[in-house]
This record gives structure tokens, sequence and C-alpha cells, in this order.
């Protein structure tokens, strides 16, 4: 499922609209915008239980920070993301299997 979530996500990147990292994780929270919140594995637990409060599917990444950064195509640790738009990408139906 792993392969399928990367893939999925760099599409969204790509063709949607995605926030990157906490603070932008829960202003999209916050605001209605995300659909769907990404977590990784080593994400601090005050931004996962601040995650969980919204009533959002989460999904965790099946890695650290720095594995989900460089899937995002960035050179820095990345421990939340928000999907605001999926735009072309299918990762909104990942939740549902």
């Amino acid at each position: 499922m792993k392969v399928e979530v990367e893939k999925a996500l760099r599409k969204a990147l790509k063709t949607g609209k995605v926030n990157l990292g906490s603070r932008g994780t829960i202003k999209a929270l916050k605001s209605g915008e995300a659909k769907l919140v990404l977590i990784a594995n080593n994400c601090p637990e005050e931004i996962k239980n601040e995650i969980k409060s919204h009533d959002i599917p989460v999904l965790e990444f099946r890695g650290t920070n720095t594995e989900l950064g460089a899937v995002c195509g960035k050179p820095h640790s990345v421990a939340s993301l928000a999907v605001i738009e999926p735009g072309e990408s299918e990762i909104l139906n990942v939740i549902e299997s």
C-alpha cells in the first residue's frame, strides 16, 4: 500500500493543492479546507493529537518525516500535510481501501 500512497501523493502534489508542514496542515483543518491529512510515523504527539481532534480522515505514512519530505520532493522533513484538492490523484480513494 505504501507505493500506492506515494504515487498518489506525488500526483496530488503535481496536479492538486497540498499544504505541507504542521502549521499549514492545522490551518487547513481549522478552515475546513482539508479533505485528508497524511502524517509521518514520527510526527510529534501534540501535532498528531491536534490533527486527530478534527473530523477529517488521517492516514499514517509508513515512514519518517524525512522520508515523507523526500516523497514530496523537498530537501527537508515534512511531519504532516493536508490534501486540499486531490487534482488528478486517487489519494482520497486510498483511505477507502
